[in-house]
């Protein structure tokens, strides 16, 4: 019978799970991670299109109907539903960095 040696076994923290990076400091392919994610249908539509423009977290945030037009999307729909999901994730940025501020006693 082999006994385990309890002194190496790696005992798991008692932490929060790491936070995901900040949407401002996503690169190309974390942008692309996410947009395969929440516009799974569009990613093999436009996914090129985003890595054509180089589009990293900052810009993400910012792209509206217009500057998806201009990078080729151009049907009325199909840039709708990608900005909405922008938007989406717009808000839970903003939302975390409320919570940082609240966290921080920096609120005033």
């Amino acid at each position: 019978m082999i006994l385990e040696d309890n002194q190496n076994v790696t005992k798991p923290r008692n932490s929060r799970a790491a936070r995901p990076k900040v949407v401002y400091q996503w690169t190309v392919q974390d942008v692309q991670k996410w947009f395969r994610r929440h516009c799974y249908d569009y990613y093999v539509l436009y996914g090129e299109k985003f890595l054509q423009h180089e589009i990293i977290g900052r810009a993400l945030i910012r792209i509206n109907e217009n500057q998806l037009y201009r990078m080729g999307i151009i049907n009325p729909d199909h840039s709708q539903d990608i900005c909405r999901e922008i938007l989406k994730l717009r808000l839970k940025t903003y939302i975390l960095e409320f919570r940082d501020l609240e966290r921080n006693n920096l609120y005033d």
